[in-house]
């Protein structure tokens, strides 16, 4: 890897905020002079992440993570030092300089180079597009009268077209100098003959190509869309959709279709909308329901409705009126409760699309769609029993049996036994017997899934580990959140007295020695000089956690006082010890001995006070 200039690095982090960071991954609210927001790190259903502007910093209280802006790029996107940092640059268009010798084009990381590729193929398939060439002008015809967008859209979207024949594609991406490796892992080209552009079969010919973006606006992937001029000898040439084989930047069960630019316009007034094909989300976006975003082909998943709870944790689902997508919509229900995500559902009569809805009344389809929207459970009884007047007992019994097993992935208890109630209204059965009904179905549930009991003897307790507040602890807070007393305690502290074998006491040490010597540049400083990811976590949490101090320096003379105490009580009784060692032997250095316990004694009974 090549070395970055320190000094391009400190620049680097002068002018990049947190929040702007941050803010590409995490749905952030105000809380005092910080922000906060879900965890992009662990699933969790309050927020437990939180930013400090003021200090450049992140504290994930759920997992332990802290640090600065490079390193939620490493823990995010799962990059090394070096490539978060090459990453961060580029984002905010800064200008990196590196050590002598330093070769960065020639270096980065197959991840980032496979973004770049992509980038670049998304670009000959986007001229393509344009092209005044016979298939140029036939896919632009198909784009506005068959599919009837506006090339304003396909530009915005960088719709491309990939050619049925030729090597002008392969050509270009060996001249430009991408890699043999990321050739072979983008998953664009066959290339058993090698890296060779005569040899090499594309994978994509004769289709619609729609870039696949990340969440932050990376193309990572693409979906194909069959034509009439996709070739016979096509080994996918009977599906309608071909995606990009997954990839080290691609994994379909984790992205969403136009996430990128749907996060940006969701709120608590505006959730996400859920539609089921990508060129259904371009068809919202293009009548101003800008919150649409698509799975990648597959079902929802558990991955895809947390992406989404980081920014809002409301959805419309808009799928297929036909029976495949009202399955879709059912199998999504579960997994939503499950993560928190609020579902409501725009259901669609058999034959309608939301694509050709909106293609053939434009926005004014929107307001007599939103009319249609129901609630989760409305939309999962009138699926599941459709025809409640006819229904025998026995049925409504099954149909309930059905409904209070997606009810039971809710995570509150309150919410289940309210969609029991509105179960038991739309099955028009007694709500009482209902409730008995799903809490004797719960139970059984429960017995179901309940581990084998251990044997006798032995107890499978969970370990909940606490925060011990030492000492060294108390007088490291100290330090960090009111300097002039840090400097003050730096001249009176003698390094003997701290324990250094604990992580509090290890940085205490530190940070003391960075005052005592001059070197203190502030707590935002430290990420910068600690090696360890457990003194980071340490410093941001002591941070993070700041106390409001009446009177801090009566809390450091006490802490001084409680770390001398300490320190000399097991000073005096490792020397009684010795003392009992050397009268058993006749030791005439006894003397020398009760002396420095004399020493420790006046110490605890005189420590020191602050200057």
């Amino acid at each position: 890897m090549p070395a970055i200039k320190p000094s391009s690095i400190r620049d680097l982090k002068d002018r990049i905020g947190i929040f702007d960071v941050v803010s590409r991954e995490v749905a952030l609210k105000r809380a005092g002079s910080n922000y906060k927001g879900l965890s992009p790190f662990t699933n969790e259903k309050t927020p437990s992440f939180f930013i400090s502007p003021d200090k450049e910093i992140y504290k994930c209280f759920s997992t332990g993570n802290a640090g600065d802006i490079i390193s939620f790029v490493m823990e995010t996107e799962r990059l090394n030092f070096v490539e978060a940092v090459e990453e961060l640059a580029k984002r905010f268009s800064i200008e990196l300089e590196y050590e002598e010798g330093g070769r960065p084009r020639e270096d980065r990381s197959l991840r980032q180079e496979l973004f770049e590729l992509h980038e670049f193929i998304a670009s000959y398939y986007h001229e393509a597009f344009h092209a005044g060439d016979e298939g140029g002008k036939w896919i632009r015809n198909y784009w506005t009268q068959t599919r009837q967008f506006e090339i304003s859209i396909a530009d915005e979207f960088k719709i491309g077209f990939a050619p049925v024949g030729g090597l002008e594609l392969g050509r270009r991406v060996t001249k430009k100098g991408f890699s043999k490796e990321s050739i072979e892992a983008c998953g664009l080209f066959y290339t058993r003959q090698g890296i060779n552009p005569a040899t090499m079969g594309y994978r994509f010919r004769g289709r619609l190509m729609i870039p696949i973006r990340d969440h932050q606006g990376r193309i990572s992937a693409f979906t194909a869309r069959q034509l009439e001029l996709t070739p016979d000898d096509d080994p996918s040439r009977e599906a309608k959709y071909v995606n990009s084989p997954e990839t080290p930047i691609f994994n379909k069960s984790s992205l969403l279709f136009s996430m990128d630019r749907a996060r940006m316009e969701v709120d608590p007034d505006t959730p996400f909308v859920m539609v089921e094909g990508q060129l259904d989300a371009i068809r919202c976006w293009s009548v101003g329901l800008k919150g649409a975003v698509a799975p990648q082909g597959t079902g929802i998943t558990e991955n895809q409705l947390r992406l989404i709870k980081r920014y809002e944790p409301r959805v419309r689902c808009l799928l297929d009126g036909d029976r495949a997508g009202q399955k879709a919509a059912l199998r999504m229900l579960p997994l939503a409760l499950a993560q928190s995500v609020e579902v409501t559902f725009i259901p669609l009569n058999e034959g309608e699309d939301p694509d050709d809805l909106l293609r053939f009344e434009g926005a004014a389809a929107l307001d007599a769609l939103l009319e249609r929207e129901t609630d989760a459970i409305s939309f999962a009884a009138d699926s599941i029993a459709p025809s409640i007047d006819s229904l025998t007992p026995q049925a409504k019994s099954k149909a309930a049996a059905e409904l209070f097993q997606i009810i039971s992935k809710a995570d509150s208890e309150t919410t289940q036994i309210e969609f029991v109630k509105q179960v038991a209204e739309k099955l028009n059965i007694d709500p009482d017997a209902a409730i008995r009904d799903y809490r004797r179905f719960s139970t059984n549930q429960a017995t179901a899934r309940r581990p084998k009991q251990a044997e006798k003897g032995v107890q499978n307790e969970p370990i909940t580990r606490k925060t011990v507040h030492t000492v060294e602890r108390d007088l490291l807070g100290l330090c960090l959140n009111e300097e002039e007393i840090g400097y003050r305690i730096a001249q009176i502290v003698d390094e003997q007295w701290i324990d250094t074998s604990s992580l509090e006491g290890e940085l205490l040490n530190l940070v003391l020695n960075a005052f005592l010597h001059d070197m203190w540049n502030g707590p935002d400083s430290l990420n910068d000089q600690l090696d360890k990811t457990e003194l980071k976590s340490l410093a941001i949490d002591l941070i993070f956690q700041k106390p409001e101090y009446d009177n801090p320096e009566r809390l450091a003379e006490e802490a001084i006082k409680r770390l001398v105490t300490k320190f000399a009580d097991q000073k005096i009784k490792k020397i009684k010890l010795e003392i009992a060692q050397k009268q058993s032997e006749q030791d005439f250095a006894l003397i020398s001995l009760f002396d420095e316990i004399v020493k420790l004694q006046n110490i605890k009974g005189n420590p020191p006070q602050l200057e």
